[in-house]
C-alpha cells in the first residue's frame, strides 16, 4: 500500500460493510457517477460492479491517480483527472443526472460542498450527492436554529440542497484511524430555489458578518451592514437582542435579498 499523506487528509475507508451500505444508498446501475478522491479505489471497485453508465474520477494524489488509471482505463466511459477538486470548474461538467460520491478530506470538506452549492446553473448537473464528513462538520451542516452548531455552512447548504438521509460511521472503519467518527450525508438539489439571491457571495458576506460575532447581539451587525433602521427589521419582526444562531436560515435569505436591493 502507498504511504498515505497526512497533508491531503487521506483516511481510507476499509470497512466493506460500510462501503456496501454507501453503494446501496442509490441505484448506480446505468447512472453517471462522479467520485471525488477515490484514493486506493475501495469505493470505486464496488461502483464499477454496479455497471454505471459513466464514471468520472477526480484524484489529487499523482500516485493514486496512476494506479486508478491503470486499473480502470478499460471500463467503458471511464475518465479520470489528476487534479485538486477545488481547482476543478464544476460549471464545465457536461453530463447530467449525475450521482456524486466522495470520502472528503476533512480539512476542505465544507469548501468542496460549498462549490457544489455555488454552481451557476440551477437545477445543477447532479441529482444526488453522497458525501462523508468529519462528524463535527456534519453536525454543523445538519444543525437547527437556536443551537450552538447552527451557522454559516448550515445556511448556505439549506438554500439549495435538501438532506435525504444521514448516518454515523465509526472511526474504526478507516485506515489510518482518525481521532473522531465520521458521518455520511445524502443531499438532493432543490428543483426550485425560493429566494432570489443574485450572488451567493452576498449570502456568504452576510452570514460571515453575523457569525464572526456569534456571541454578540445582532443589532451591532445590522449597524455594520447599514441596515439597522430599515423596514426589513419591522416587516420580519426581528428582535435585535438575539444572537446570530437564533435567526432562521429563511431570515438570512431575506436579509440577503434586501441587502442586494439596497446595494444595487
Amino acid at each position: 500500500m502507498l504511504k498515505l499523506k497526512k497533508s491531503l487528509g487521506q483516511n481510507l475507508l476499509i470497512d466493506n460493510n460500510i462501503i456496501k451500505k454507501i453503494i446501496n444508498l442509490q441505484n448506480l446501475s446505468n447512472q453517471n457517477v462522479f467520485e471525488i478522491g477515490p484514493g486506493s479505489g475501495n469505493l470505486t471497485n464496488l461502483i464499477c460492479k454496479e455497471k454505471p453508465k459513466s464514471l468520472f474520477l477526480v484524484e489529487k494524489d499523482k500516485r493514486f491517480y496512476e494506479n486508478l488509471k491503470r486499473n480502470y482505463s478499460k471500463i467503458k466511459n471511464f475518465k479520470i483527472i489528476n487534479k485538486d477538486i477545488l481547482d476543478y470548474n464544476l460549471n464545465n461538467y457536461e453530463d447530467s443526472e449525475v450521482i456524486v460520491l466522495g470520502n472528503l478530506p476533512y480539512n476542505i470538506s465544507t469548501k468542496i460542498l460549498s462549490n457544489f452549492v455555488k454552481i451557476n446553473s440551477w437545477p445543477p448537473f447532479y441529482k444526488s450527492i453522497i458525501f462523508m464528513f468529519q462528524n463535527e462538520v456534519a453536525d454543523r451542516i445538519l444543525a437547527k436554529p437556536n443551537t450552538s452548531k447552527f451557522g454559516r455552512i448550515t445556511i448556505l447548504v439549506n438554500l439549495k440542497l435538501d438532506v435525504v438521509t444521514h448516518f454515523k460511521i465509526s472511526k474504526k472503519c478507516f485506515f489510518p484511524t482518525p481521532k473522531i467518527d465520521s458521518k455520511i450525508i445524502v443531499f438532493k438539489p432543490k428543483k426550485k430555489v425560493d429566494f432570489s439571491i443574485n450572488k451567493i457571495e452576498n449570502l456568504e458576506k452576510i452570514t460571515h458578518a453575523f457569525f464572526s460575532n456569534r456571541r454578540k447581539m445582532i443589532n451591532k451587525t445590522f449597524k455594520k451592514l447599514k441596515i439597522n433602521s430599515d423596514n426589513i427589521l419591522k416587516n420580519q419582526n426581528i428582535d435585535l437582542t438575539l444572537r446570530p444562531e437564533n435567526l432562521s436560515e429563511i431570515l438570512y435569505y431575506k436579509i440577503t435579498e434586501y441587502y442586494e436591493k439596497r446595494t444595487k
